[in-house]
């Protein structure tokens, strides 16, 4: 199992490596998006969890999105993210914010737990973090799409 979770850190360590050595944007006008979102879900070695948000952009632009994670590794635990908050690197428009974003990760938590998360889509960071409830425990590898609400 140890062997296991060493695999995911270091492929955990290469995607954020990976995400540093991408090209320099041209300069333009750029805005700071900001996300809130809820979500809700579960994880039996396959974890599978929904939810929405809105995106708000110092530009004035915003839009309602639907979260999708989807992953596997070794974890369990049924848990819910409620008032969580994300924060995507500067970009051009908010267009940018759609797609699939990669992440690895350890976490354990009873009852109330935190989770914070680093990822990465291309040249569009996202950094999450909130408050959920529940129980997980668990190491994984997942997939944190953003989609445009319907």
């Amino acid at each position: 199992m140890s062997m296991r979770i060493a695999g995911i850190a270091v492929l955990a360590f290469a995607l954020a490596g990976g995400a540093a050595l991408q090209p320099a944007r041209a300069a333009g006008a750029e805005t700071k998006c900001h996300m809130t979102f809820n979500t809700s879900g579960w994880a039996v070695i396959y974890k599978h969890i929904n939810g929405s948000g809105t995106v708000r952009c110092d530009d004035g632009t915003s839009t309602k999105v639907r979260i999708h994670i989807r992953g596997a590794g070794l974890t369990a635990g049924k848990y819910s993210i409620e008032n969580g908050k994300g924060e995507f690197t500067k970009l051009q428009n908010i267009g940018e914010i759609y797609g699939t974003y990669v992440t690895a990760g350890a976490n354990a938590g009873v009852v109330k737990s935190g989770e914070a998360l680093a990822m990465t889509k291309g040249q569009v960071s996202l950094a999450v973090s909130g408050t959920g409830r529940g129980f997980n425990l668990g190491v994984d590898v997942s997939g944190f799409e953003i989609l445009k609400a319907k």
